[in-house]
């Protein structure tokens, strides 16, 4: 039965309520207008509430109750295709309702509960089934198939199993024991969903995304940080990692971003089409908006909503990839309210558990074996982009993101300026899933993969070395190999590490046609080197004719790239050959006459000054 209190104490969104007989995270309704509220502290008769939305006009007085009831999400068919706010409320609905200015205090049902979805059971009647188990199916979308489990917490022996069309509040199972099983139930958010196992992280979620994939990789049920100032395209390679990565569902969490920002995302999501269906990409998508001039308190609760869908559906046996952006607005959140209940701050004015609350949100993320059934597999892949004050990677939120996440793609403002996308910085992003992917990628990308990846890694820190000196004295003044190595780390960056996301062909690349175009590109150093140590001329290396068509493989279809690399190879080769031929006729003139040209070169700026070469 609900008890009643007041209100004694106001400061923005947290109040203090005395009388009231609840429990911590409990769901309260505060005030004449009912405005939803979650007690975060408890002393003596006193309740601390965050309330979701603003709290003018309140005053002492007014009467609280309590639900009884932590916040919660309602996980059924129909969670695809809609756009929430941080507490589950079904934006498109209240504007319908209301308009385009969402009334304090206002409620609408999370899922349509006049809708009827066909209901196809899997169970039979007279089986025993068990928390997690799959009792049937719905079909949410054209992509994807919604099965419906048994509830964390249930089981029995099956007594009547219903078919058909079915609201999301029909009972659909009848359990020998009295439980009833609808088309959908409620979970807490702030309570992890169980699981039967957790596994290795061992098989990556493929992007699409050549630096990504390549070089910092991030596996199936990871996580990774994305932090980034602004204009450095923090939103493009999410929007790219939405719709091209091997996930099923995706849950994107726009966590106190700017209202332009996120309108924009609220129009582009619906018009994009998924590349693997041809049909919208929010067939499979689930978009929680959260406003950074929304409530601070709905902000706060957004990721816990986002996480709880995530693992809804991983459960079913999905992969799935969440985006949460950004844990910046959501930690500035835990500031403002931390302040509010003059908790002792940390540092930069965060609370001291700050990274905890981090940790534990990361945490959720992992690929696991389902309940009900170890061979069903699902994942939750998370994303956190972090939005750092004037680009600042040492502040407390990236810091502590990066305690936590294993994958780190720092985008460089600098880059962006030069228009290099993705802007990922390849010299200070990592990842710590390389060992443990490499198995998979030597299976599916080649045995050398791997490796490819580390020299070409070298080559480019290697590149970043000689740059100083190329700066002092110009690149004509190195040794010729390591022109070649300037070389190739440019055919690195303009034909590997760039990828444009609006281009039809180049906005994706296979793990095949990568593997294809890297190897390419070695390859080319490594007969430039070789032509090089035979006495080869370095303007012959560097003028090779094929080296600009292997910058061009990034647009070459995929059903022509095997074609059109054999042809690049055998030219390449071809070319090199005759390298090879016109130095072992006479290699010692050739190297007779190097030797007097580099000589020739070292005194000639010698007779310039008037130095007597005597």
């Amino acid at each position: 039965m609900a008890t009643q209190a007041t209100i004694t104490r106001i400061s923005g969104p947290v109040v203090t309520v005395e009388g009231l007989n609840a429990r911590m995270y409990d769901l309260v309704r505060i005030g004449d207008e009912k405005l939803g509220g979650e007690i975060i502290k408890i002393f003596g008769n006193k309740a601390i509430v965050q309330v979701y939305e603003e709290t003018y006009g309140l005053k002492p007085g007014e009467a609280v109750e309590s639900t009884g009831m932590p916040l919660t999400v309602t996980l059924g068919p129909g969670l695809l295709k809609s756009i929430y706010d941080g507490i589950q409320r079904q934006l498109p609905e209240l504007q319908k309702i209301q308009g385009d200015f969402i009334l304090r205090g206002s409620t609408v049902s999370a899922l349509d509960e006049k809708k009827k979805w066909k209901f196809t059971p899997t169970a039979k009647k007279g089986a025993h089934v068990s928390e997690g188990m799959i009792i049937g199916k719905v079909q949410e979308t054209d992509t994807i198939e919604h099965r419906i489990l048994v509830p964390p917490g249930f089981k029995g022996i099956v007594k009547d199993i219903f078919e058909g069309a079915h609201t999301i509040n029909d009972v659909v199972c009848h359990l020998d024991n009295g439980t009833e099983i609808k088309l959908a139930h409620k979970w807490p958010v702030r309570k992890p969903r169980p699981y039967a196992k957790k596994l290795r992280p061992d098989v990556p979620l493929v992007t699409g995304q050549r630096i990504i994939d390549t070089f910092f990789p991030i596996a199936k049920g990871g996580t990774a940080a994305i932090p980034g100032p602004f204009g450095s395209g923090k939103t493009v390679t999410q929007h790219q990692l939405a719709k091209w990565s091997d996930s099923e569902v995706i849950v994107y969490i726009g966590c106190g971003e700017r209202g332009n920002e996120m309108t924009e995302v609220l129009e582009e999501f619906p018009h994009l089409i998924d590349p693997k269906t041809n049909k919208p990409l929010m067939e499979r998508t689930v978009l929680i908006a959260n406003t950074s001039n929304m409530p601070v308190a709905a902000r706060e609760a957004s990721i816990y909503t986002g996480m709880t869908i995530a693992e809804y559906y991983r459960d079913m046996g999905y992969n799935v990839s969440l985006t949460a952006d950004s844990t910046s607005r959501w930690a500035e959140a835990m500031r403002e309210i931390s302040s509010r209940l003059e908790e002792m701050p940390g540092e930069e004015g965060y609370p001291a558990y700050l990274s905890a609350k981090l940790s534990q949100f990361y945490e959720r993320a992992g690929r696991v074996a389902c309940l009900g059934d170890e061979k069903r597999i699902g994942s939750v892949s998370a994303i956190g982009a972090v939005s750092p004050p004037g680009g600042d990677f040492s502040e407390p939120v990236t810091q502590n993101t990066l305690r936590v996440t294993k994958v780190f793609w720092a985008l460089d403002a600098r880059l962006a300026n030069r228009r290099h996308f993705p802007s990922i910085n390849w010299l200070n992003s990592y990842s710590l899933y390389l060992k443990s992917l490499e198995e998979w990628f030597a299976k599916n990308a080649g045995a050398d993969f791997p490796k490819m990846g580390e020299r070409a890694s070298a080559l480019l820190q290697k590149e970043a070395q000689l740059q100083e000196i190329v700066q002092l004295v110009g690149s004509d003044s190195l040794p010729e190999k390591d022109r070649v190595v300037l070389e190739v780390a440019k055919m690195l960056r303009e034909g590997y590490l760039q990828q444009n996301a609006y281009h039809e062909i180049d906005a994706y690349c296979s793990i095949k046609k990568q593997a294809g175009t890297l190897k390419a590109i070695l390859d080319y150093h490594d007969l430039s080197v070789a032509a090089l140590d035979v006495g080869g001329q370095i303007e012959d290396v560097l003028n090779v004719k094929a080296k600009p068509k292997i910058i061009q493989l990034r647009y070459v279809k995929e059903k022509d790239f095997e074609a059109e690399l054999k042809k690049i190879n055998d030219e390449m080769g071809a070319e090199f050959k005759k390298m090879h031929k016109g130095e072992k006729k006479s290699s010692g003139e050739a190297f007779s006459s190097r030797a007097e040209r580099e000589m020739l070169d070292r005194a000639s700026p010698q007779k310039k000054s008037g130095v007597d070469e005597k």
